[in-house]
């Protein structure tokens, strides 16, 4: 009798222990709002639920038709970029990341942007956990052989028992390892210097892997001002050297304490670091 009620209660721990497994194994809800579309794609906003700190991971996700682009964060000579803004109240916007973007020439386009679809990972904050709804307004350009702005107001509803969305879990996920690495000791700018007269920037980069070929190297200066033309490049296995023409930079422009960005993309990898000038 008494081995009886000790394999009842075992049965029960172990129960309980199977459904608590079983809950946390369940993929986590992710909610959407509708698509607002345009001549040239459409967009939605794609949210989880908030953590019991308010933590939201959330998304813009951009599909442009084909033959038609959308612009990253900094868009080259001409463009919009990406914008969000939070209209639920107590929701902050606290980070926007941009997927590794392309360096797209063709005729007159010069642009840094997508042309395919893509999902700005979004990282908010609600005060109170136990939000309802989310609101955001988002701006973007969208682009064939004109730009035409497109904007639009987007809202989804938190609901307690809603179902799970895989796919749309999985872009959120795909959206954020899309993003470029930090730079690490195997890839990464070993040095940079302006010239005296401010019109080349020369870089020193380990990449990492050997290999043949150039990287592309974006480099984001003052707001607004965006340098990729490459004049001079030589690479030796995982070292390469590169002199980007720099033009365009404000009126009497001071470097002493700026820092600007390099995006390097060499192959399927990528390094997004800051470049601080003394």
């Amino acid at each position: 009798m008494q081995t009886i009620s000790l394999t009842i209660r075992q049965f029960g721990s172990a129960l309980c222990l199977f459904v608590a497994v079983l809950q946390f194994s369940q993929p986590a809800r992710a909610e959407m709002s509708a698509w607002a579309d345009n001549e040239g794609g459409r967009m939605r906003l794609i949210a989880l639920p908030p953590d019991a700190n308010g933590n939201i991971r959330a998304g813009l996700q951009i599909e442009p038709k084909p033959g038609w682009i959308t612009y990253w964060r900094e868009p080259g000579n001409s463009g919009i970029p990406p914008q969000v803004t939070l209209s639920s109240e107590g929701v902050s916007l606290d980070k926007m990341s941009y997927p590794v973007p392309k360096h797209i020439v063709a005729d007159k386009i010069d642009e840094v942007a997508y042309d395919a679809p893509v999902t700005f990972p979004l990282q908010l904050t609600a005060k109170d956990p136990a939000l309802h709804e989310l609101k955001a307004n988002a701006f973007i350009g969208i682009c064939e052989e004109i730009c035409i702005p497109f904007q639009a107001e987007l809202s989804l509803t938190f609901k307690q028992l809603a179902q799970s969305r895989p796919a749309e879990e999985a872009i959120l996920r795909d959206a954020e390892a899309a993003l470029p690495q930090a730079a690490s000791s195997a890839f990464k700018v070993d040095d940079h210097a302006l010239s005296a007269d401010m019109k080349q920037l020369s870089l020193s980069i380990t990449l990492p892997e050997s290999g043949e070929s150039a990287p592309e190297v974006i480099v984001t200066g003052p707001s607004g001002r965006v340098f990729t033309k490459q004049t001079a490049t030589h690479r030796d296995g995982r070292n390469f050297t590169t002199t980007l023409s720099v033009d365009k930079l404000p009126k009497a422009y001071d470097l002493s304490g700026k820092t600007w960005s390099a995006l390097v993309i060499d192959g399927s990898r990528a390094i997004e670091t800051p470049l601080a000038f003394e």
